[in-house]
């Protein structure tokens, strides 16, 4: 996930959110805790009953995405159309960045940032079912072109999915997923290391199950089988980690991130959480002060109103998946996306429909075009490998 192994300019003013860009003027906002945890911890600001001093200080943390509104704007002519009412679809982005506040321990600055983890969210018109889609970063594309830090703009290019953030920032990365999925991204949020780490401290830690002991001296982890609560600290190394773990693919990282969220959700939505005043300042300030959004968003009331459904949602409806991918056929390290299938995910998305995850996909799944329903009743939805936020890691 935090693997530097792509060439790049430096970003800049213009590019949206990047290292040197405009967005991060103030502090060099904390941005890579996911927004599916913030959501669910800025809904109850509502109802928090804190004081105005309070609110402006967990709205004044919020950094607006000028840059990338502007364009936007710009190639609004280009963009999708949005299909069924009520539905939103958010970009969350992690940014590897180094520069910012504590971001440097993780390894040297070199003026440059991906988009290490990008999370495509869909929330259901009716709030009872939200989708997040892992996009790889190694995911071959066509990247448009984008505006550069220098004032320039590159060249089209078909790159790496997270060339597109290096080279213009979360504008250039949302033109590429909507050119990739057909989908209109409504909003976009960006964060970072050190942001994550505030979230899960925030909330005392989250808990994972491990079924072997992990001794990873890069990811900074010490730790043993079985049920055990990651701080922020160890929290980032187990979702960064890659070659220690697992089979040390990013279609592995990704699954553990998946897993990882989906207790941070349940932690988030526990009542020892929101209904703990003590608790809940901490986390709505860690929340606030790792995003930096597109402008609608860049405010508690924008947050609030896009998020208010998500309490209702139960957890076995809040859902993970991994757009289908496999090896690129010219590099093996590289991945494309598997067709008819991803289109048949991107199509239910844009249609607002039935998404069914499970971690191992049967034969006759319909994401290999097998599926079929019995003569006179309706086409099942088709089922893509992934995980619920209900899911226990342990199980």
């Amino acid at each position: 996930m935090f693997v530097d192994d792509t060439a790049g300019g430096v970003l800049g003013p213009g590019a949206g959110v990047s290292a040197s860009g405009a967005g991060l003027v103030r502090r060099r906002r904390r941005r890579w805790v996911r927004g599916v945890g913030v959501g669910v911890a800025v809904v109850v600001v509502g109802a928090a009953g804190v004081g105005w001093a309070v609110y402006a200080k967990l709205d004044s943390n919020i950094t607006p995405d000028n840059a990338a509104a502007a364009e936007l704007a710009r190639y609004e002519k280009e963009r999708p159309t949005a299909l069924v009412k009520g539905a939103q679809n958010i970009l969350l982005i992690g940014s590897d960045s180094r520069s910012g506040d504590g971001n440097a321990e993780y390894g040297r600055d070199s003026g440059t940032e991906r988009s290490d983890t990008t999370i495509l969210l869909h929330l259901a018109a009716d709030r009872r079912s939200a989708t997040a889609v892992s996009l790889p970063r190694d995911l071959m594309v066509d990247v448009p072109g984008c505006l550069r830090p220098d004032g320039t703009r590159s060249e089209p290019m078909f790159a790496m999915f997270n060339y597109a953030f290096q080279v213009g920032g979360s504008g250039c990365t949302i033109r590429t997923v909507e050119k990739l999925t057909n989908v209109r991204i409504d909003h976009h949020m960006v964060v970072d290391f050190h942001g994550f780490k505030d979230m899960v401290d925030a909330v005392d830690g989250v808990q994972v199950c491990l079924k072997a002991p992990i001794r990873d001296k890069a990811a900074k982890l010490a730790l043993p089988a079985g049920r055990v609560t990651l701080d922020g600290e160890q929290a980032l190394g187990y979702v960064r980690a890659r070659k220690s773990l697992g089979n040390g693919s990013d279609t592995d990282r990704m699954d553990r991130q998946q897993g990882f969220l989906g207790a941070l959700v349940n932690k988030v939505r526990s009542d020892d959480v929101l209904f703990n005043p003590v608790k809940l300042y901490p986390v709505l300030d860690a929340a606030t002060s790792s995003l930096t959004t597109d402008p609608e968003l860049a405010n508690l009331r924008g947050l609030y109103e896009l998020v208010r459904g998500l309490r209702n949602i139960p957890t076995e409806h809040v859902q993970f998946l991994t757009v289908p991918r496999e090896s690129y056929i010219y590099n093996a390290n590289r991945d494309q996306l598997v067709e008819p299938e991803a289109e048949k995910l991107f199509a239910r998305l844009r249609a607002d429909a039935t998404v069914a995850v499970t971690k191992e996909v049967p034969r006759d799944s319909g994401t290999n075009g097998r599926n079929k329903a019995p003569v006179g009743e309706a086409t099942p939805a088709p089922t893509f490998r992934g995980n619920t936020a209900a899911e226990d890691t342990c199980g």
